[in-house]
């Protein structure tokens, strides 16, 4: 499905969660935390300032990247979980 999110919103696939610790104990689905970490699928066009010029995004599909940890809207695409978030909810990109 072709999807493209308006203005500075991004559409994320979050990364899946631990359901394992270092030593080995699994983790139930009840005490895993949200993920915060995920891969940016599609991003829009940018915002509009206040003086009428448009801001372009930094980021790009493919970026992997941490996001604050309740924010945005949970959607689903082809029967997979995404997030729409404004750019702003991103905290940072992992450099490759």
């Amino acid at each position: 499905m072709k999807f493209r999110p308006l203005q500075d919103r991004i559409v994320i696939k979050p990364l899946t969660a631990e359901t394992k610790t270092i030593s080995g104990i699994i983790i139930p689905d009840s005490a895993q935390e949200k993920p915060v970490e995920g891969e940016v699928i599609a991003v829009g066009n940018g915002r509009t300032l206040n003086d009428g010029k448009l801001s372009k995004p930094e980021l790009k599909a493919g970026d992997r990247v941490l996001y604050s940890k309740y924010t945005g809207s949970e959607i689903k695409l082809d029967g997979v979980d995404h997030l729409i978030l404004r750019e702003s909810d991103i905290l940072a990109v992992y450099a490759k």
